[in-house]
C-alpha cells in the first residue's frame, strides 16, 4: 500500500531530522542525516530513505527550515529593487534614528540598507492614512517605471507605497502590470499590511530578496517529490501552510525550524498539564528558547534579522549563537562560545570531517558524554582524540587540564544559554524558576541539568523523540494561515459596522490558502486578536476577542490584560491598533511512542567527568529499556540522543517515553 506515511523534517545547521508516521497504524520512525547547505532537497530525500521509505510511500510531507534566515543573516541575497512613493524612496537608508551600539564609535551606526540607493525608484502617487487617493497612479508613471526596471535587470522587486495597508489599489495595479516584467514582485499590503513605514518596507524588501531563493528550492522539491497539496511548509507563527502560499510570502519561513519545536512543546505542555514551560532547543548552530503559558506560546510582532526589522506575527522564539557546533575561543576576558559555528561542513573536530576549531560538542565528547561506539546519522562517528587535539591549545593557554577546560567550556555555554532564558522570562515579568524546562534538540538533553541548576529550575522534561522534536512539531501542528492588519480605531468613537466589515475581509484572506487545499470551511476555526494600546502609548498588547464585536467587553479585557502585565490600568481612551486573524484546522495526527533501539554497546559503563566528579565510571543506560528511576551519574542514550544525568540527579520515565529529571534533595 502506498501513500500511507506522513513525514515531518527539520533542516538544521548540522543535521536534517525526520520523523515518519504511518496513517493507518500510527507507527513512528525517526532518523537523522547530515544537512546539505547547498542541496537541501537532496538532504530531505536522503532522510526519507533513512527511515526505510520510498517517495511513493509519502502522503504528506511538512518541513521546517532556517534556509531563508541563514541567507538573510549571512547576506547571501540577490539584488532587488524598491518601488516607493515619491519622497519616501530613502526610507531604508534613513531607517530609525538610533545607533546599533551606543558606545561603539568604531563600527557603523546601523546596518547597510538592504537595497542600494541606485535601485530605489520614486513613484509619483499618493494616498492618505485612511486610504483616500490624493494623487492617482498615472499610466505614464507606470511606463516610466517599467522602462527603468528593464534597465536594472533585477529579478525581484519590493513594492512599498505609502499607506498601502489602508488601500492597496496602487500596489495591485503595479502587480498586474509588472507580472510579465520581473519574475518576482513582493507587495507590502500582502507582506505586512500595517502602519510604520520603515518596518513595513524592510519586511517587504526581505521578502523580495527571499523569493528567488525560496521559489527555486521549493520548485525543485515539488518536482522531485510530486505529492501535490500534501507538500507543505512550517511557518514562523507555529503552523503549516501550502507551498503555493509560501512562494509569494517566503518570509513566513524565517523562523520555521525553531517554531516547529515550540509547536510540539505546546502539545506536550497541554498533555502534561504544565502551566509554565520554557522550551530549550539546542541544535548544532543555535539555541532557541520560548515561553509557554497555560498551553499558549508567546507571540511577537517581529524581530531583528541582520540588524534590520522583520515585521510579521511569529512565535516569540529567542535565538542565540550557542549550539553544539559553536566555536570556542579563549581571549583576554576568558572563554567565549559562538556565535560563529562549525556548521555541518566540516562540523566539530570530533566528527572526523576535517574540523580544526574547538566547539561545544568537542567538549562534550572529551567529557565522555557522547558514545564513541555509535555513528550520528548513521554516518558520523565520534573521535575523542580529535576533540582533545583542538581543545589542548586552549587548555595550555589557561594552565588547566583538558578535562577542566572542557568543563569550563560547558559552564560558559550554560551561562550563555541562561541569559537567553532570562530574556523570555524576567523581561516578561515571569519567574523562570517556577517553569518546567522542556529540553530537546541534539544538545538540549545533554545541557539541561547543568542549565537548570544554574538558573534555579527544579523540573526538566526530556520528551520522547527529543532529538527530532522539531520534525515532530511539523507533523502535530495545526494547518493554518495568519494575517495581521492595521485598523487604528479609538474605542470611544468606533463604527461597529465599518470595523466588522474590515475584520470580515481580513478573515476571508486567511481562509484562502486553506480552502485552496480542499479543507472544508466547516472544519476551520477562526481566532481573532486585537492589538490594543492606550491612545498615548507606542506599543500594543494582544487581547483575544470574538465576533460580533463587543466594544465594551473588549475594553474590559484590555484593562484586565494591562493590569496583569504592568500592575495598573487607567480609564484613558484606548485604541485598536491592529487586528490579527488566524484560520486554523486542528491537527488530527496521532503519534505512537517512537521505537528507537540503541545500537550495540560494547561496555555498559564509560569514564565521564562532571563538576565535582572527575573521571568516574558512569552507567550507560538504554533509554528505550528504562522502566524505573535512574540515579546519576549516568548517561541515558537512545539511537539518536543523549541525556546527561550528573551526580545527585534522578531520571524517571513515563509510559509515553518522556523522562522527568530532578535533583535529589539532600
Amino acid at each position: 500500500m502506498t501513500n500511507i506515511w506522513e513525514i515531518g523534517t527539520d533542516i538544521g545547521g548540522t543535521f536534517t531530522d525526520i520523523i515518519a508516521i504511518r496513517r493507518d497504524t500510527s507507527e513512528t520512525r525517526i532518523a537523522k542525516v547530515p544537512s546539505r547547505p547547498h542541496a537541501p532537497v537532496q538532504a530531505m530525500l536522503e532522510a526519507i530513505e533513512a527511515v526505510g521509505l520510498r517517495k511513493s510511500d509519502v502522503k504528506r510531507f511538512i518541513h521546517g527550515t532556517t534556509r531563508i534566515t541563514n541567507a538573510i543573516v549571512e547576506e547571501r541575497l540577490p539584488r532587488i529593487a524598491l518601488i516607493a512613493t515619491k519622497g519616501f524612496e530613502d526610507v531604508l537608508e534613513i531607517a530609525r534614528y538610533r545607533r546599533r551600539d551606543l558606545y561603539r564609535l568604531d563600527i557603523a551606526p546601523k546596518a547597510k540598507a538592504l537595497v542600494p540607493r541606485e535601485l530605489c525608484f520614486a513613484l509619483d502617487e499618493r494616498l492618505d492614512h485612511e486610504g483616500q487617493v490624493l494623487k492617482p497612479l498615472a499610466e505614464a508613471e507606470i511606463k516610466r517605471l517599467i522602462a527603468w526596471l528593464k534597465e536594472t535587470g533585477v529579478e525581484s522587486v519590493a513594492v512599498s507605497l505609502l499607506h498601502a495597508y489602508a488601500n492597496p489599489v496602487h500596489e495591485q495595479m503595479l502587480a498586474e502590470r509588472l507580472k510579465d516584467i520581473v519574475p518576482h514582485v513582493s507587495l507590502s499590503h500582502e507582506i505586512n499590511p500595517e502602519a510604520r513605514e520603515y518596518e513595513r518596507t524592510s519586511s517587504t524588501a526581505f521578502n523580495a530578496a527571499a523569493m528567488p531563493i525560496a521559489v527555486e528550492y521549493l520548485s525543485e522539491l515539488e518536482e522531485r517529490l510530486p505529492i501535490g497539496p500534501g507538500l507543505q511548509v512550517f511557518h514562523s507563527a507555529g503552523a503549516m501552510i501550502p507551498i503555493s502560499a509560501v512562494k509569494r510570502r517566503p518570509l513566513v519561513m524565517a523562523m520555521s525550524g525553531p517554531a516547529a519545536g515550540v509547536a510540539a512543546s505546546v502539545s506536550i505542555a497541554r498533555q502534561l498539564k504544565k502551566s509554565r514551560v520554557l522550551t530549550f532547543d539546542m541544535g548544532g548552530t543555535t539555541t532557541d528558547v520560548c515561553l509557554i503559558v497555560d498551553g499558549q506560546a508567546e507571540m511577537a510582532d517581529g524581530k531583528m534579522l541582520g540588524d534590520r526589522p522583520l515585521r510579521q506575527p511569529m512565535l516569540a522564539v529567542h535565538s542565540i549563537g550557542a549550539g553544539g557546533g559553536s566555536i570556542v575561543r579563549a581571549g583576554a576576558g576568558g572563554l567565549s562560545v559562538g556565535p560563529e559555528s562549525a556548521g555541518s561542513e566540516p562540523g566539530p573536530a570530533c566528527y572526523g570531517r576535517g574540523g580544526t576549531r574547538p566547539t561545544i560538542t568537542d567538549a562534550n565528547a572529551l567529557l565522555g558524554y557522547l558514545n564513541p561506539e555509535t555513528k550520528l546519522g548513521d554516518r558520523i562517528g565520534i573521535d575523542v582524540d580529535a576533540a582533545a587535539r583542538v581543545i589542548e591549545p586552549i587548555a595550555q593557554g589557561l594552565g588547566l587540564s583538558l578535562t577542566e577546560t572542557a568543563l569550563g567550556i560547558i559552564r560558559v555555554a550554560n551561562a550563555t544559554m541562561a541569559r537567553a532564558l532570562r530574556r523570555v522570562t524576567v523581561d516578561r515579568g515571569i519567574d523562570g524558576r517556577d517553569c518546567t524546562l522542556l529540553a530537546f534538540g541534539g544538545g538540549g538533553p545533554m545541557h539541561a541539568a547543568g542549565l537548570a541548576e544554574l538558573y534555579g529550575i527544579t523540573e526538566i522534561v526530556v520528551p520522547a523523540a527529543s532529538s527530532a522534536f522539531s520534525a515532530l512539531g511539523c507533523l502535530t501542528a495545526d494547518f493554518s494561515f495568519l494575517q495581521q492588519q492595521t485598523l487604528r480605531v479609538a474605542l470611544d468613537s468606533i463604527d461597529p459596522a465599518k470595523v466588522t466589515q474590515r475584520i470580515e475581509a481580513l478573515v476571508e484572506q486567511t481562509l484562502v490558502p486553506l480552502l485552496a487545499n480542499a479543507i472544508p470551511r466547516a472544519s476551520i476555526q477562526i481566532e481573532l486578536v486585537a492589538l490594543m494600546r492606550y491612545a498615548a502609548q507606542a506599543d500594543a498588547i494582544p487581547v483575544p476577542f470574538t465576533m460580533p464585536l463587543d466594544a465594551e467587553k473588549l475594553r474590559q479585557d484590555f484593562l484586565i490584560k494591562h493590569r496583569e502585565l504592568f500592575g495598573y490600568a487607567t480609564n484613558e481612551s484606548c485604541v485598536i491598533e491592529s487586528v490579527r486573524a488566524q484560520a486554523r484546522q486542528p491537527s488530527t495526527t496521532e503519534v505512537s511512542r517512537p521505537s528507537t533501539v540503541l545500537r550495540a554497546v560494547v561496555a555498559p559503563k564509560r569514564r565521564c567527568s562532571f563538576d565535582g566528579a572527575l573521571d568516574v565510571m558512569t552507567d550507560v543506560i538504554d533509554r528505550s529499556a528504562m522502566t524505573s528511576v535512574v540515579t546519576g551519574p549516568a548517561i541515558i542514550e537512545d539511537a539518536w540522543s543523549t541525556v546527561v544525568l550528573p551526580p545527585q540527579w534522578q531520571a524517571t520515565p513515563d509510559s509515553n517515553g518522556n523522562l522527568y529529571l530532578a535533583k535529589v534533595l539532600s
